[in-house]
């Protein structure tokens, strides 16, 4: 199975922490390219000196990638847009890894219309900018793999995260359409839907759900751990290896799906 990445080039949004983290380190143990993508700064160096490292202590010279970063804030499309733009110009981009913080969680009847506007921005909107960026190098590399890190929720809705249900589902269909037009120039499309993980967000979700019920986060969680067959939570690194896969020349006739991985815990099929 040919799964190595050398010579590849990866965008990976989100990169500074949790999941989009774990999926640059995997994809540079894999010898690619990593541009971090996040809006702070001090941590966007302090990643990209780690990947430096990985790939000196694990890859061998010649196979192993360079790695870098941009600054930039989702909250700001027209400046993603310029920034992405530029890099374009004098770089191919053979992955891309849309992964963007969830809104916050909430009942969808209490929440604001503004919400839903912030968050349609933050993720599609930002995600097509992106992805018109880095679409014309790929179709002249003849290889290209846009990977979205969307939620679960697009098969199964989570009580508690309306905005999130509405605009993950959104970002969804957007992918599959996208994955149609695509799929003639060798550009896979596909989403990753990830269960609950051990992240800062998962940390967040906890902590609000138990004030909110007057139990402790340790109550909620294991409350949550009920609902999932393996009786646990994931490791970023189990939804990095997924990521991983699907980047990869190995994944070549895998397009427009949406992959739970999730442990079982999605009741659907």
């Amino acid at each position: 199975m040919n799964l190595a990445l050398t010579n590849k080039n990866a965008i990976v949004c989100g990169s500074t922490q949790g999941i989009g983290k774990a999926i640059a380190v995997e994809l540079a143990l894999l010898g690619a390219n990593i541009t971090l993508v996040a809006r702070d700064k001090t941590k966007l160096k302090n990643v990209s000196a780690e990947l430096d490292k990985i790939s000196k202590d694990k890859i061998p010279d010649g196979y192993r990638g360079r790695h870098n970063y941009l600054v930039a804030d989702f909250t700001k499309p027209d400046e993603l847009k310029k920034q992405v733009e530029e890099f374009t110009k004098n770089n191919f981009v053979h992955i891309l890894i849309n992964n963007t913080g969830g809104p916050a969680g909430g009942a969808i009847i209490e929440a604001k219309t503004e919400e839903f506007t912030q968050a349609f921005s933050n993720h599609l909107i930002c995600n097509h900018i992106l992805v018109q960026a880095v679409v014309v190098g790929m179709k002249k590399e003849k290889y290209g793999r846009i990977i979205n890190i969307i939620s679960t929720s697009v098969k199964q809705p989570i009580k508690g995260l309306g905005v999130s249900n509405t605009i993950r589902a959104a970002v969804a269909s957007w992918s599959k359409t996208l994955a149609g037009e695509l799929g003639p120039f060798g550009i896979t499309v596909n989403n990753i839907l990830p269960g609950a993980t051990d992240t800062e967000r998962l940390n967040f979700l906890l902590d609000a759900r138990a004030k909110k019920a007057g139990i402790s986060a340790k109550e909620e969680g294991q409350e949550w751990l009920k609902e999932i067959p393996l009786g646990r939570f994931a490791d970023a690194s189990e939804i990095a290896a997924a990521a991983a896969f699907l980047a990869s020349p190995a994944a070549s006739y895998i397009n427009g799906i949406n992959l739970p991985v999730d442990a079982g815990r999605t009741g659907s099929l």
